[in-house]
């Protein structure tokens, strides 16, 4: 039976856990006495704690961040009853900071802040060892990445047929953004390059397909990031598909030759706008050159294959409505596939919380702390907000409307309009989530007939281009009389190899 047991609760099954895979893998003479299992955030905490406690371990490791900090609350209590000898050790950026103020760093036994690769490591042979660190809270020395052991080999079978494979060539951000935690993950580390090519050459050997780069600044080192575009573009097969966070405003042509060359659908760039504010920009520490962003934008949707994922955050300190509004207006119109509308949260340890008192700041008490009012938007107008965000991404961002879309703003403003058709959903529905595919037909649909007063037999034909196109054969009822059987038959299935969500958006843009 295992000594040390490695755990945690993942938002969902797909997503692996990359965190316990590097401490598993920087345990050194100890790794084949520990366990590594994984949980989700939707599983009863009493199976959970079962299936823990059947390996009868002397430590439990627990991974604790904030879409798990109340799961994992609860998963501490409830062991720390049913096994009180087990010594429980936390680890994870929503237990790095602010640790007097949490019941669970009281309730655990210690507590390692920062990055723990080693750290857990040299606490438990520590245990094992028959000590016990009188220190609680032990602040992690930061580790290079020579030091460590590359966690590539613990994905198995399983992970890599059904999950989501996290990868990084680098850690820390050179930026300050005060609402983000990157900001105090400094200095930049690069992974040694070759070490780091040979792992990912392995995992390409076991059939791995899709990357996902954890690395906030991608492209901040230009040679690197350029070897690691041109070392998966040499070994490009269809159904290759790249993740990477790209500072908007880097893209020069030392980077932008290899995007070219790779075919429509095998890369994604998360590019964090936040903000096209430069006023609140300047108070939240963020610099970001707007032209550049309006360049590279273009560049991406007119010259590249590239999917763009674009980040707007709404409620950061000094911005109003308006000026999210304005901000959302002129992303839309640089054409990224898809924009993220993130409620700002309020992250432990993050500086954005000297803002507080000024721009009156109100945070929920609860994970994910998501802003609930500020000085500049109401309690109710916030909620307004967080339900547009929603909308917005069951309908502009899921490639299930990719034609219909302009429709809703036609030459107006899309913040303008699509607030209208969020409000006529949610009136409609009462609620953001759990509406069928075919419902949000029907909704938008009535949208554009009725308050946009367009014509039917214009807008059925893209309506159900659109709605078809993820290969449904079934005609929603509003559409049936509206359409020919030349309608019917002229639907484009995707043909690019991406998942299906960024692949709905490629069809329709090569469409039109």
């Amino acid at each position: 039976m295992p000594e040390i047991v490695l755990t945690t609760l993942n938002a969902r099954y797909a997503h692996a856990s990359f965190g316990l895979r590097y401490l598993m893998a920087n345990l050194g003479e100890l790794r084949d006495r520990a366990a590594l299992l994984e949980f989700d955030i939707s599983q009863r905490i009493t199976d959970i704690l079962e299936a823990i406690l059947h390996e009868q371990p002397r430590i439990v490791g627990i991974g604790v961040y904030i879409w798990n900090a109340a799961e994992s609350l609860q998963l501490v209590a409830d062991l720390k009853r049913a096994a009180p000898d087990v010594t429980v050790i936390l680890g994870g950026p929503e237990v790095s900071y602010e640790t007097e103020l949490q019941p669970i760093v009281a309730l655990a036994d210690y507590t390692i802040t920062g990055e723990a690769d080693l750290a857990f490591a040299a606490l438990c042979r520590r245990l094992l060892g028959g000590q016990r660190p009188l220190l609680k809270v032990i602040a992690a020395d930061l580790p290079e990445f020579d030091g460590l052991q590359l966690p590539y080999d613990l994905y198995d079978d399983r992970d890599i047929a059904h999950r989501v494979i996290y990868v990084e060539a680098s850690r820390g951000c050179p930026f300050k953004c005060e609402f983000c935690l990157s900001s105090l993950d400094v200095p930049l580390r690069q992974a040694p390059l070759d070490p780091f090519l040979q792992a990912m050459q392995s995992l390409l050997d076991r059939g791995v397909r899709q990357f996902k780069f954890v690395d906030r600044t991608f492209n901040l080192n230009l040679k690197v990031s350029r070897a690691i575009l041109e070392f998966f573009l040499a070994r490009y097969e269809p159904g290759l598909f790249l993740h990477f966070e790209m500072i908007p405003d880097r893209l020069p042509e030392a980077l932008r030759e290899p995007i070219r060359a790779f075919p429509p659908g095998a890369l994604q760039f998360e590019v964090g706008i936040q903000t096209l504010n430069p006023a609140v920009e300047e108070l939240i520490s963020r610099r970001q050159e707007h032209d550049r962003i309006a360049d590279n934008l273009a560049f991406l949707r007119d010259q590249t294959g590239v999917h763009v994922h674009a980040d707007l955050i709404v409620g950061l300190p000094g911005e109003d409505v308006e000026s999210f509004a304005a901000g959302l207006d002129q992303l839309v119109a640089m054409r990224p596939q898809e924009i993220q509308v993130g409620i700002l949260k309020r992250l432990r340890g993050t500086p954005i919380v000297r803002h507080d008192q000024q721009w009156q700041m109100v945070y929920s008490a609860a994970p994910p702390y998501e802003v609930l009012q500020t000085k500049l938007i109401d309690f109710d107008t916030m909620q307004r907000l967080r339900r547009f965000a929603r909308y917005w991404d069951l309908v502009a961002n899921s490639g299930n409307f990719v034609e219909t879309l302009p429709l809703i703003w036609g030459e107006g403003s899309p913040f303008a309009a699509f607030m209208s058709l969020s409000e006529a959903m949610h009136a409609a529905e009462g609620r953001a989530h759990g509406i069928s595919l075919h419902r949000l037909v029907e909704l938008v649909w009535s949208f554009l007939i009725d308050a946009r007063g367009l014509n039917p037999a214009e807008l059925a034909p893209k309506l159900w281009r659109d709605y078809a196109r993820g290969g449904r054969s079934d005609v929603p009822l509003v559409l049936r009389a509206h359409l020919s059987e030349e309608d019917r038959r002229a639907v484009t299935r995707p043909s690019v190899e991406a998942p299906a969500r960024q692949a709905r958006h490629f069809v329709a843009r090569q469409a039109r």
